[in-house]
């Protein structure tokens, strides 16, 4: 019984120990809450201060901001015033000054018309006063025409067939003191000494050349062309222009035409064929387009050429068909001389001998180098190879000068400048040269003979010369014998005996003549 007190007692103070210590934590509890009560207010009292000042500031800073503003605005503003003011100011003088100008302007407009007026009234009283001496001119005329008896307009003819007279007198004494001149020896010295100067000044060293006409490829290359039907030998004919012959061995290809260009074209392409095989091909799959290409490339090849001597020479390019036609004469040779080489080196000598005249050096060369320019188409134009090239550089556009001595170099017209001579005395001296042309002297003789013999086996033909270094045989028949329609026969019967019976480069020209001669003696 006691023990059960003394535990229930026991257990009544642990309770009440316990309820002491939740007491006593509560009021601690009471005690922090409280204190943080009171740190909460005064933080949000010192919040809504901090946030006071900051909004106050913040409206600070807002007048502030605005007031600089406003200040900034009304300077602004103050210039802008300003400068309208100026502009104002200065549109107001510039309309000044453009009312006075216009005043200025109405002042001389005023003037001049009064000027034009004046003018006007003078123009027209000038214009009376020409009529009044018109006519006082003509009654002049018409009283010196009665007196004298005979009219102005037969008077000036009578005056200008004097003056025609006289002038064709004055030009036969000065052709008779040329002619005078011309035989004496002193003249035939200097012009030796020019051409020698010339001569020695120039020097240049080219081998001739020879045309060739047999090609030897090999027999591969021979049936390469007569293949499918012989369509490679037609198309390097139609392209290159010449005939094409394969030997009767079978192994090499004759050339056979005049035309030097397609001469190089043929023996080109026969050349690719042997040394390549992939140009076999080529010309196997489309023979057409090969050829063509060969030809175009020469073509480039020949421009160039034509260029080359303008430059050279240092004269002004013509119309470019004449620069094709100077490179073309490359692959034209007279008498184994290269023509294109001719034509430069005779250019040369033609401007020394202008330098040492006193003349134009540069038209000098300049119609020397396109004298044989008709050679290039002597296989497609008959006719002298010197009336063919004055007659292209007349059509396009050369100088008359230089179209004359280009026609008159071997007499087939007249010369009519000093420079035709020029182009005469070179040609010859470029030619005549030794070493120029490979033709021997006794072949020359042969030939001369032998024209001469062909000219002279015809009826009524009096006798006959050759000309022109061979070039030319000119014909002399009786007027008697032979009339004019059988003047025309004889020189194509003669021209086809010539070609028949002789081999010889380029043309021969033949003159048939009929002259009728009267005689008189005066004693």
């Amino acid at each position: 019984m006691a023990l059960s007190t003394f535990v229930l007692a026991g257990a009544a103070a642990a309770i009440a120990t316990l309820l002491l210590l939740r007491m006593a934590a509560g009021r601690r509890q009471r005690e922090r809450l409280q204190a943080a009560r009171i740190a909460a207010g005064a933080n949000v009292s010192s919040a809504r201060i901090e946030a006071a000042a900051q909004r106050r500031a913040a409206e600070t800073a807002a007048r502030e901001e605005a007031l600089e503003l406003r200040t900034q605005a009304d300077r602004e503003l103050t210039n802008a015033a300003e400068t309208m003011a100026r502009r104002e100011e200065r549109l107001h003088n510039q309309e000044i000054q453009l009312t006075r100008e216009l005043g200025e302007l109405d002042s001389r407009s005023e003037q001049i018309e009064e000027r034009h007026s004046a003018m006007q009234s003078l123009r027209d009283r000038a214009q009376g006063l020409r009529r009044d001496a018109a006519e006082r001119r003509e009654a002049a005329r018409k009283l010196i025409e009665e007196r004298a008896g005979e009219t102005a307009e037969g008077l000036q003819a009578g005056m200008i067939g004097h003056w025609v007279e006289n002038a064709r007198a004055e030009a036969a004494q000065q052709l008779r003191l040329i002619e005078q001149d011309a035989a004496n020896p002193q003249y035939d010295r200097e012009a030796r000494r020019i051409m020698d100067i010339a001569s020695s000044r120039y020097q240049n060293h080219f081998l001739t050349e020879r045309n060739i006409s047999n090609i030897r490829v090999g027999t591969e290359i021979c049936e390469l062309l007569v293949a499918n039907g012989n369509a490679l030998h037609e198309v390097l004919q139609k392209v290159a222009n010449v005939q094409l012959h394969i030997g009767p061995e079978g192994d090499a290809v004759r050339l056979e035409g005049q035309d030097g260009v397609g001469r190089e074209v043929a023996r080109r392409a026969l050349q690719r064929l042997s040394k390549k095989s992939s140009a076999q091909s080529s010309a196997q799959s489309d023979p057409l387009a090969w050829a063509t290409r060969i030809r175009t490339n020469l073509e480039r090849e020949i421009t160039a050429l034509g260029k080359k001597a303008f430059q050279v020479l240092k004269i002004p390019r013509p119309h470019p068909e004449i620069v094709d036609l100077v490179g073309a004469l490359n692959y034209r040779t007279s008498y184994t001389q290269n023509q294109w080489l001719h034509a430069v080196e005779a250019s040369f000598l033609s401007g020394m001998m202008a330098a040492e005249l006193g003349l134009d050096i540069k038209l000098a060369r300049r119609a020397t180098l396109m004298h044989d320019i008709g050679k290039a188409l002597t296989h497609q134009i008959e006719g002298s190879h010197a009336v063919i090239g004055a007659d292209i550089a007349r059509k396009l556009g050369e100088d008359e000068i230089v179209a004359n001595a280009i026609g008159a170099h071997h007499a087939d017209e007249p010369p009519h400048s000093v420079y035709a001579y020029l182009v005469a005395a070179s040609d010859a001296m470029s030619g005549a040269r030794p070493g120029a042309r490979r033709e021997t002297t006794d072949l020359f003789s042969h030939r001369v003979e032998d024209l001469e013999r062909i000219g002279l086996n015809y009826d009524g033909v009096q006798r006959a010369h050759a000309v022109h270094g061979g070039r030319e045989l000119r014909v002399y028949v009786d007027e008697q014998r032979v009339n004019d329609v059988a003047v025309v026969e004889l020189s194509t019967e003669i021209a086809e005996q010539i070609a028949e019976q002789m081999t010889f480069p380029g043309q021969i020209k033949v003159t048939v003549i009929r002259s009728f001669e009267a005689m008189a003696t005066a004693n």
